[in-house]
C-alpha cells in the first residue's frame, strides 16, 4: 500500500481536525493524551475538545503522526514523551498504575504510544503496523531508549482498544514490563 506518514506539526492542524471531524467521525481529538497538566479540565463538549486540540497542536503538546493515502489523511497515531504526560486525563484515568520510576533503568528516554485511530474504511489494512514501524524508527533516530505501549491483553472493541492490539506489539518483539489486570505495559528496547 502506498502510504505516507507525516509528523504532526502546526501546519498540518487542518488535516488533523478534518480527520477527526470528517474521516474518523470521532470527536475525542485525542486531547486527553497530551503533555498538558489537565487537572480540573472539563472536556465534555466536542467544541471544547476541538479548540484544545488546535491549541495543543500549536503548542506541541499533542504529538504523533498522520497517515496519508493518495494525499488524504486516513489515520492518526498519538505518541509522546512518557514523562511529559503524567498529568493528562488519559494517564490519570487509565494508566495511573503504571510504574513511573524504573529502578533498573533510571534516566531512560521513553516514547509512549497512546492511540491509533484509523479511518473506518481503512481498518484491517495494516495501517497500525505501518505506524508502529514508523514510530520505532523515528524514536530510534531521535535517541529514545524505549518505546512503551499499553494495550489490553484481549480485544474488547475498537474504542477500548485505541492503544493498539496486543498481538501487533508482540509481533514486533515488545516484551511485558508490567501487568495491570486486563491491560499490560509492553516495552521494546531500541
Amino acid at each position: 500500500m502506498d502510504l505516507e506518514i507525516k509528523e504532526l506539526t502546526p501546519n498540518l492542524s487542518e488535516d488533523y481536525l478534518y480527520f477527526f471531524d470528517e474521516v474518523a467521525h470521532e470527536d475525542c481529538y485525542c486531547v486527553c493524551y497530551s503533555s498538558d497538566d489537565q487537572t480540573g479540565y472539563d472536556f465534555q463538549s466536542k467544541d471544547v475538545r476541538r479548540n484544545y486540540a488546535l491549541k495543543y497542536i500549536k503548542e506541541g503538546k499533542i504529538r504523533g503522526f498522520l497517515a496519508y493515502k493518495d494525499g488524504k489523511v486516513i489515520g492518526w497515531c498519538n505518541v509522546n514523551d512518557r514523562d511529559e504526560c503524567y498529568q493528562c486525563q488519559g494517564w490519570n484515568n487509565m494508566l495511573s498504575a503504571v510504574k513511573k520510576e524504573d529502578t533498573d533503568h533510571k534516566g531512560l528516554k521513553i516514547k509512549s504510544i497512546f492511540c491509533f485511530t484509523i479511518s473506518p474504511v481503512m481498518r484491517r489494512h495494516g495501517i497500525a503496523a505501518k505506524f508502529l514501524e514508523y514510530v520505532l524508527n523515528d524514536a530510534k533516530k531521535k535517541g529514545y531508549d524505549v518505546v512503551e505501549a499499553y494495550p489490553y491483553k484481549e480485544f474488547i472493541n475498537i474504542y477500548y482498544d485505541h492503544m493498539g492490539p496486543y498481538e501487533l506489539y508482540k509481533k514486533y518483539d515488545f516484551t511485558t514490563y508490567q501487568e495491570l489486570g486486563k491491560r499490560v505495559v509492553l516495552r521494546k528496547d531500541l
